[in-house]
C-alpha cells in the first residue's frame, strides 16, 4: 500500500498528523474548556461592550474602499 504521505517519499511526516498534534490539541481544548467555565461571567459582562466597541471598528474598516472619493461619479478614473 503506497500513501501519498509515506515517508518513503523523502518528505518528513506533518507534524498535525503525529501524536504529539494530537495531544496539543487535547490540551488546548482542555485549556479553552476551563477558560471559558471560570471567566464566562467576565466574557459574558464585557459583550455589550464589545458589540457596541465593533460599530464604529466597522465604520472605519468598511469606508477604507473608499479611498477618500466623496461622490465621484468618473468612470475613466477608476483603480
Amino acid at each position: 500500500m503506497d500513501h501519498a504521505n509515506s515517508p518513503s517519499d523523502g518528505r518528513p511526516p506533518s507534524f498535525w498528523r503525529s501524536r504529539s498534534a494530537i495531544a496539543f490539541l487535547v490540551m488546548g481544548g482542555v485549556a479553552a474548556w476551563y477558560l471559558w467555565a471560570e471567566h464566562r461571567a467576565h466574557l459574558l459582562g464585557a459583550l455589550p461592550y464589545l458589540i457596541l466597541l465593533a460599530c464604529p471598528l466597522m465604520h472605519v474598516f468598511m469606508h477604507r474602499g473608499h479611498h477618500g472619493r466623496h461622490h465621484e461619479h468618473d468612470e475613466g478614473e477608476r483603480r
